[in-house]
């Protein structure tokens, strides 16, 4: 564990004062102009002079911290350490600590480096009530992105965030999940199973200290962590009010590409999404355009792939088409083995991967 004495000092303020920070929120005061404030400066905008000098009172040993953080299997890294993602000093309000389940190192070879340098890393956002469609959606481009070795930022939310993370998972690569609480704390708790799964393949990071509950403020305040870790912001779905439009702002402040999933235009869940189009965000249909647009640059191009012979061709595209089993493939017996034949030599050509649950995902072709 490598966060400093005065970092870990400033996480635990911010889980002190986080029903301060909560009244901050309810009176309008943008959270991360708060949270852009030295130790002093916050204190003093959220304390009287008697709260203040209870609270100096108050700080534990860093040495406490520690044994907290190492008691809850978490590690800490601060901004001063190697191990910190470079992208987010991108923040004016940088979090001076990320807490992770999982080693935070791992969180760094995930995400890469300099935008230009390392593996990419794309955030992918929407709505918690999402539609079928967009839960598909989300979903597909995990496990597209995943499989073509980009990793997924999301924040585990219901709806688009978790379908993204699944994806990702299925798609056998990892997965980043933010959360506004502390990362020992599965939010939502129906998504237990999913915490414990992102963890042991990728990373679930907190700027809060273990043990903290979600409150209200710690979302906007974790969707910038979101947008500053990924090269592009996908919006899939999204309400005209909704927090996922905080990611892409924050994104698109940062010189972060921006990219929506077009929606119906009577679709209240696809009003947010389609106004970013609008707008001139870079319209996304599947994995192949995000790679396009993130990884395409700047990378040489390869040779092309091979032709498929038509058998070959049609289960790739049946696959594509969201039947990525055997079973959904192969509704007579007597075609089973021809199917597993050409799934197989699909895998070893390098166009499908194999996923969790028997499924194939299609491996996108960059070039």
């Amino acid at each position: 564990m490598s966060a400093c004495d005065a970092c870990l000092h400033r996480a635990w303020l911010l889980a002190t004062l986080s029903g301060s920070l909560e009244a901050a929120r309810g009176a309008r005061r943008r959270i991360r102009e708060v949270l852009a404030l030295s130790d002093e400066e916050l204190v003093a905008a959220l304390c009287t002079p008697q709260e203040a000098l209870a609270l100096a009172g108050a700080a534990p040993a860093p040495s406490a911290l520690r044994a907290t953080v190492t008691d809850a299997g978490l590690r800490a890294v601060c901004r001063h350490d190697v191990a910190y993602p470079s992208r987010l000093a991108d923040l004016r309000d940088a979090p001076a600590v990320l807490f992770a389940a999982g080693r935070p190192d791992r969180l760094t070879q995930l995400v890469g480096g300099d935008l230009e340098d390392g593996p990419r890393a794309v955030a992918i956002v929407g709505t918690r009530r999402a539609s079928a469609d967009a839960l598909q959606i989300a979903r597909g481009l995990g496990r597209g992105l995943a499989a073509a070795g980009v990793c997924v930022v999301s924040g585990m939310a219901l709806g688009v965030d978790a379908a993204a993370h699944e994806g990702a998972l299925e798609g056998g690569g990892a997965t980043v999940a933010v959360l506004a609480c502390g990362p020992d704390v599965p939010y939502p708790r129906s998504k237990t199973a999913l915490h414990r799964r992102i963890a042991a393949a990728g990373c679930v990071v907190s700027e809060m200290p273990p043990g903290c509950p979600p409150m209200r403020w710690g979302f906007p305040a974790r969707n910038r962590i979101i947008a500053a870790l990924g090269a592009m912001t996908i919006v899939v779905e999204a309400a005209e009010r909704s927090g996922s439009l905080i990611t892409a702002e924050v994104a698109a402040d940062l010189g972060r590409e921006v990219a929506a999933v077009p929606g119906a235009v009577t679709s209240w869940r696809a009003a947010g999404a389609n106004a970013l189009l609008r707008d001139g965000a870079t319209l996304i249909r599947d994995a192949r355009d995000v790679l396009d647009a993130v990884v395409g640059r700047g990378v040489a191009a390869g040779p092309p792939p091979p032709e498929l012979s038509r058998p070959l061709q049609t289960v790739l595209e049946e696959v594509a088409g969201g039947r990525d089993t055997l079973a959904a493939l192969t509704p007579r017996p007597a075609d089973a083995a021809p199917a597993l034949a050409a799934l197989t030599e699909l895998e070893l050509l390098g166009r499908l991967a194999r996923a969790a649950g028997g499924r194939y995902v299609v491996v996108p072709v960059v070039h």
